[in-house]
């Protein structure tokens, strides 16, 4: 059966004969429609391509097929271009909702729209490295057409200049709507820093700085200039009120002070904010972000996820809002900062999985690869392949065995892969941090770093090796386990390397 569809955005009445005649007029040949699709995805969906070494009678199953073998390295090659396809295809005129571009049900949970304090976020986390910048220009097209609602936000709720993300968004109202005794989400500030982070990496990448994203960064530096007004005995800053989604302290309410997640944006948007805007305000800024107090380590060993003394940390939950330091900014690394990567790896450790939302697994994984933890990659995935997770279509589900049709898996998935093969700063290359041990050889080809360069890398039990395309001349810190070493690298000109241990 071939089976014609058309979905069309509008308000108001639909001319149906008109649309009628329009899918009346397509060819009704299927290799004629498929050619059609392929010439407007292949080019993007062949940019980067994932080889697991897999058993090449297992590559030749189709999917449903596969699920049924949960550990195989075929399954998570076809998982890593599928994300990769779902992802792109669901990326247009904004980026994936809850649901992708498709619906499980008539009454999609949350609406079928968009959550900001995690999944859309983490949907989008491999746009960057996988070379898709479609899915980039959707994301900073929901901003920009939030934007002014976003300042709306931060004069109305907390009667500030600059802007303030909302926690939920229809896709329409950018808004903060969500006024609740027990989801105070209207009291978390970080959105608006942890939502433009993906567009900072992307300018990155490029060796560009997009204007709307300076100017929206300028924005969200107002905010916090007007907003941080109080100070401890100290003298240091404090964030309140402060929230971190979509928790609570054991012994306190939901509305804190000095959420983990809160001091990690602040930090992060001034200073990125400073850098872009060098001058006066710069200096304004970069002073109010040294005034803000450190992370705290509790009683366990921990990064707690509240910095103020005394509020206790409720570690069975499927969020890790706290280890934003870690994922995706760069402020917590075990290079720079051993003593709190250290801390934040306890937390991980002591992190539940609360109600096994498929999100929680993914960002669970994502931290551990920052983190160099292998197995405890390795077990995220587990916790996703096992579960029954996946439908036949290769699209994901929220919870185990199927249950509430969403995006969060199977979009997330390819960051996770990309993760624990290459990770990049603009100054920094770290190959094969965290590749778990069931896939001792491989290759990934055409990821991009956030120094300009594309790299294709290939390991075995005997060594490893990388081709280096460098798109502009810079100088590189390489970090492999077997040590250090700094690389030059030449804008047009391949570097290759051979490792014997990693």
């Amino acid at each position: 059966m071939l089976l014609l569809t058309r979905l069309h955005r509008h308000t108001g009445e639909l001319d149906v004969v008109a649309e009628g005649r329009a899918l009346r007029d397509l060819p009704t040949g299927y290799d004629e429609l498929l050619g059609r699709h392929a010439a407007l995805h292949r080019t993007a969906y062949e940019r980067v391509t994932l080889d697991l070494a897999a058993d090449p009678a297992e590559q030749a199953l189709p999917g449903s097929e596969l699920l049924k073998r949960p550990s195989s390295a075929a399954l998570l090659e076809r998982l890593f271009a599928a994300g990769r396809y779902h992802l792109l295809s669901a990326s247009g005129l904004f980026p994936p909702r809850l649901t992708g571009l498709w619906t499980g049900d008539w009454n999609t949970a949350w609406s079928g729209a968009f959550t900001n304090d995690a999944n859309l976020n983490l949907q989008t986390a491999s746009a960057a490295a996988a070379a898709l910048p479609e899915v980039t220009e959707a994301h900073a097209s929901l901003i920009q057409r939030q934007l002014p609602d976003w300042r709306d936000n931060a004069r109305a709720v907390f009667g500030t200049r600059g802007a303030v993300a909302p926690a939920h968004t229809d896709g329409e109202s950018g808004h903060s709507y969500h006024f609740s005794r027990e989801y105070p989400l209207h009291l978390w500030t970080a959105g608006a820093d942890w939502l433009l982070k993906p567009l900072v990496d992307h300018d990155e990448t490029h060796g560009t700085r997009d204007p709307r994203t300076v100017a929206a960064l300028a924005e969200v530096a107002l905010f916090y200039e007007d907003f941080l007004t109080r100070t401890d005995e100290d003298g240091r800053l404090v964030v309140v009120p402060s929230y971190s989604p979509e928790n609570r302290p054991a012994n306190a309410s939901w509305g804190t002070l000095n959420a983990a997640m809160d001091l990690s944006a602040a930090r992060h948007a001034l200073r990125t904010a400073a850098a872009c805007h060098p001058g006066p305000d710069a200096d304004r800024w970069q002073a109010l972000a040294d005034r803000l107090p450190p992370h705290r380590i509790n009683a366990d060993g921990a990064l707690a996820e509240w910095a103020w003394p005394g509020l206790e940390d409720s570690y069975d939950h499927r969020h890790l809002s706290h280890l934003y330091g870690v994922w995706p900014l760069d402020e917590i690394t075990p290079y720079d900062t051993p003593e709190l990567a250290a801390a934040a790896h306890r937390a991980l450790e002591l992190r539940g999985a609360e109600n096994d939302s498929a999100h929680g697994h993914l960002h669970h994984a994502l931290i551990a690869a920052r983190l160099r933890d292998g197995d405890r990659v390795a077990h995220a995935l587990g916790q996703v392949l096992d579960g029954d997770f996946f439908h036949a279509s290769l699209m994901s589900a929220h919870y185990p065995n199927r249950n509430v049709y969403n995006a969060d898996a199977a979009h997330t998935l390819p960051a996770v892969l990309i993760e624990m093969l290459v990770q990049s700063t603009p100054d920094r290359l770290v190959l094969l941090p965290a590749l778990p041990t069931a896939y001792p050889s491989g290759a990934l080809s055409g990821v991009r770093t956030r120094f300009g360069a594309e790299i294709d890398l290939t390991w075995s039990p005997d060594g490893a090796a990388a081709v280096i395309r460098p798109g502009r001349t810079h100088r590189v810190e390489l970090r492999t386990s077997s040590g250090t070493e700094s690389l030059h690298l030449v804008a047009g000109e391949d570097h290759a390397l051979t490792l014997r241990e990693w």
